[in-house]
């Protein structure tokens, strides 16, 4: 099964802000950054489709083509917990460089660790390994899509963030 996976256009936040599962705007560029990603998808068939509840994602799955697509809320980015929409620089948790020197493990207070949201994206993965699909369309975040590299063996959990896919960017996994 190929599966592609797209992370939303750019989000209407300041450079730095842990959003995570907040549900935010897109940025005022989302029109031309869905356009390039609508560009970017294969002409083919796609079995399923699949968002992440959040708007921003579901609004790119709307430009593209797919204005109802299954919703699961296992494809929500990660949980910041209390630290959701504040910028990193504002943090005032002394817990917060435990959390810099094991994300990976380390859960965000009122959060969760990244291990934990691998944990449901592999839910999400294995779930879908059992259906009888060739090609899926999935619109979710970076760190879902991190996750699925993952979960595809192309990289480990503690460098799963090194070559972030950038905001309307795509990936393609076989399962």
């Amino acid at each position: 099964m190929n599966v592609y996976l797209i992370r939303h256009t750019s989000p209407d936040v300041p450079k730095g802000t842990c959003y995570g599962q907040t549900d935010v705007p897109v940025a005022p560029t989302f029109r031309e950054e869905a356009a390039a990603t609508l560009a970017a998808i294969p002409d083919i068939k796609f079995d399923m489709v699949y968002s992440s509840p959040l708007t921003r994602a579901r609004l790119l799955a709307d430009y593209c083509g797919y204005p109802a697509p299954r919703l699961d809320n296992r494809l929500k980015e990660l949980n910041f917990g209390r630290w959701e929409m504040l910028r990193y620089d504002e943090i005032d948790d002394p817990y917060i460089q435990e959390w810099y020197d094991n994300f990976v493990d380390a859960p965000i207070p009122g959060g969760e660790s990244f291990r934990e949201m691998y944990r449901r994206i592999s839910d999400f993965m294995d779930e879908l390994r059992q259906k009888e699909y060739d090609n899926v369309l999935i619109f979710a975040h970076g760190g879902v899509l991190a996750c699925a590299r993952v979960y595809a063996g192309l990289c480990d959990l503690r460098h799963a963030f090194e070559n972030l896919i950038p905001f309307g960017g795509m990936i393609r996994i076989e399962l």
